[in-house]
């Protein structure tokens, strides 16, 4: 979303809710969060339905009159999906038209074609990575969990040493890499530069994968020694094909959009002038909507139409991508609702106050509040979200660079320590065939280095930059 666009939602936005004091506002939020977290995990209630009502509870106990709360959350609920919705949307067209035509297949037979050894791993986390930039979390772990097990069983390597580092590939995309909706809402919350949050977090990103993927996974592998599950060997895409597309393409397609939206960061620190054409121009082809939409369009011609795809086809690909997004547009716009509600609180300002008095550094603080959220809901898009809303005021007389590492902070700290109240944590469970500890000291941990680096890595960024 522009920095106008936001601006006219402010503008538009309810003024404060209620004027409770910080005591009573501590409570709403705990009271809030908690009820997330009990529904969620006790009665598996459905994320939308659970923040929906946490975020009528934190009103209720904050003392906010109950239409005021409702407005309040419909409000972030319809800014949120106006400002990222669309851009799931394509995202998700773009990710099922790379695996329907045999172009995620592609890339991953041509790099593991040209690595072998030792470079395995390293391998399948340079796959990971380009193959999770335009994937949802979920939607690469079955694309490539066939992949990870067919290399493991044919070149009789460890199920740990070629997994763990697909799986912090896919896991370091989806928590700090726009356009993954984690990352887009929270550059939404805080007003932050998409193109800087996105160069910074690639910054970040490539040392953090190296550790938590090929360096960890000997660790892992020594702790879980689990056997390749001839059972999880599902088919591959293309294995229906009679073609697909080339490397080339595919890899051309994949990145567009990230070259594009670099590219206009790049524009506006070099011209840094609103006025001059050539920064008019890729303040356009660079906002995410353009560039993702570019993306798709030339996926068509370098994705479909190699893969012999018709008309018809495609356009039943991009129907049948867009019916598996209809429940995560729907959580990312409640997490938004709540966020607003927050916000309309007064919580927001409330901690802007409280850390005056405190010597923890902002961006330690989102770090340790997305922390907080993951742990108690297992969600990392609910923690990136709450967390951005909470924190927000923080944000307000930061440089560019840092409400980016701001954003940054709170992917990293959303992505701590998955346990058994994650959807992920059972997926990763039940496709490497593991138990529940096994999965712990694996994933978990896989995980928590994530975390841990990158928040780590932020933090040290914001003494340099």
């Amino acid at each position: 979303m522009t920095r106008l666009s936001v601006e006219m939602l402010a503008a538009d936005a309810p003024p404060p809710i209620t004027s409770a004091g910080h005591a009573q506002l501590g409570i709403a939020v705990l009271a809030g969060i908690a009820v997330i977290v009990f529904l969620i995990t006790k009665y598996k209630l459905h994320a939308f339905l659970s923040l929906t009502i946490g975020s009528l509870v934190l009103g209720a106990i904050a003392g906010a009159p109950l239409d005021k709360a409702i407005t309040s959350f419909t409000a972030g609920l319809g800014s949120t999906v106006a400002g990222v919705g669309v851009l799931i949307a394509l995202g998700a067209i773009l990710g099922k038209m790379l695996a329907d035509s045999g172009g995620a297949d592609e890339i991953v037979d041509t790099i593991l074609a040209k690595a072998g050894g030792r470079a395995m791993p390293w391998a399948m986390v340079l796959i990971a990575s380009v193959i999770g930039l335009p994937l949802f979390f979920e939607v690469g772990i079955v694309l490539l969990i066939p992949v990870v097990l067919m290399v493991a069983k044919r070149g009789n390597y460890s199920l740990m040493r070629i997994g763990v580092p697909a799986l912090a590939g896919l896991s370091v995309m989806h928590g700090l890499i726009p356009p993954h909706p984690g990352p887009l809402v929270a550059i939404d919350a805080v007003n932050a530069n998409l193109g800087v949050t996105l160069a910074l977090g690639i910054l970040v990103a490539i040392p953090t994968v190296i550790i938590a993927g090929p360096l960890f996974s000997r660790f892992a592998a020594r702790w879980v020694d689990v056997p390749v599950p001839d059972r999880m060997l599902p088919q591959r895409p293309s294995e229906e094909l009679e073609r697909r597309p080339g490397f080339g393409a595919t890899l051309a397609t994949v990145l567009l959009p990230v070259v594009l939206m670099l590219a206009k960061a790049l524009v506006d620190i070099v011209v840094d002038d609103p006025a001059n054409m050539t920064q008019r121009v890729f303040d356009i082809i660079g906002s995410p909507m353009i560039a993702l939409l570019a993306a798709v369009l030339v996926g068509i011609f370098t994705l479909g139409l190699p893969a012999g795809f018709s008309k018809e086809r495609i356009a039943r690909t991009v129907d049948k991508s867009l019916m598996p997004i209809a429940g995560i547009l729907l959580i990312v716009g409640a997490g938004g609702g709540f966020k607003q509600t927050l916000i309309d609180c007064g919580v927001g300002q409330m901690i802007l106050d409280i850390s005056k008095d405190w010597s923890i550094p902002a961006l330690l603080l989102a770090w340790l509040i997305a922390v907080a959220i993951r742990l108690a809901t297992g969600s990392a898009t609910v923690a990136t979200i709450s967390a951005a809303g909470l924190v927000a005021p923080l944000a307000a007389d930061m440089s560019t660079t840092h409400a980016a590492l701001l954003v940054l902070a709170i992917g990293a700290g959303s992505l701590f320590f998955s346990h058994v109240n994650d959807a992920g944590f059972w997926l990763v469970k039940e496709y490497f065939g593991m138990s529940v500890g096994q999965t712990i000291k694996s994933w978990s941990v896989m995980e928590t280095v994530i975390s841990v680096v990158a928040g780590a890595l932020v933090l040290l960024l914001s003494l340099v930059i």
